[in-house]
């Protein structure tokens, strides 16, 4: 992976967000076709800086907390206060995970959620990870907001990933894919179930910025298919809708949408 030393140390860091165990140097190296002398410098700079630390147990390289300190940071003064209590109503209504994505070039990146589920089986994944586009509601969502080619392409450019991973459910092809989004274009909201993994289903729709009615972000509401089967989803929609709407209108007082 060719690139610029800053672009180096960020594909770095961006890669030990994946594993909070750590990873071998010479991992790291492989991985990011970054010479091993290489790797070794960017490792200690950081280090020094307080971004990276090394386990002296095993000697693998993981993330310091100082990056987390930084987003909460960001978080605190980026208007979490205005979104914040729109998804937490959400999930208190709905009883189950809310959560927010926001789109960024060919990005769409989960960055706040809300827990409505206060017991029971409780699906709560790890934010800060990019959306699926191929098999999950909130990319399904994205993608029914552009044409079919746009949608392809951007597919294409993310990548489908391993079959193996995909839930029962999940698009086979692209014409399966496409026939998802005209239904999801049909309705205003997009849904799966047991898509992205086994007894697990979603609907999600896209927040807009209401000057443009450019998609920024998406809205997705997810949980047990025993407790969101079709039908529990579809009497979702009409309140997972009247948030999106109050997120657009919010979106201009809201720095996640900038």
């Amino acid at each position: 992976m060719a690139g610029s030393q800053i672009e180096r140390a960020f594909n770095l860091l961006e890669r030990l967000t994946t594993d909070p165990r750590g990873l071998p140097m010479q991992t790291l190296a492989d991985e990011l076709n970054i010479p091993k002398s290489a790797t070794h410098r960017m490792l200690a700079e950081l280090i020094r800086l307080g971004y990276v630390r090394q386990n002296q147990e095993n000697s693998r390289y993981q993330l310091s907390t100082r990056l987390v300190a930084i987003a909460f940071r960001y978080l605190a003064s980026s208007g979490a206060d205005i979104v914040q209590p729109i998804l937490d109503r959400l999930a208190g209504e709905t009883g189950e995970l809310v959560r927010l994505g926001v789109i960024e070039g060919d990005r769409l990146t989960w960055i706040v959620k809300s827990q409505g589920a206060r017991s029971g089986l409780r699906y709560d994944p790890d934010m800060g990870r990019d959306a699926p586009l191929f098999y999950t509601a909130s990319g399904h969502a994205w993608l029914a907001s552009l044409s079919d080619a746009e949608a392809l392409s951007l597919v294409e450019r993310q990548g489908v990933g391993d079959p193996a991973n995909f839930g029962p459910n999940a698009p086979r092809s692209n014409i399966e894919l496409l026939e998802r989004l005209r239904l999801a274009r049909a309705h205003g909201y997009a849904w799966v179930v047991e898509s992205s993994s086994v007894g697990m289903s979603a609907l999600a729709a896209v927040v807009r910025d209401p000057r443009s009615d450019k998609a920024i972000g998406v809205l997705s509401v997810a949980g047990p298919t025993a407790r969101l089967p079709v039908e529990r989803m579809h009497e979702v929609a009409p309140l997972l809708l009247e948030t999106v709407a109050e997120l657009s209108a919010a979106s201009q007082a809201s720095e996640f949408f900038v």
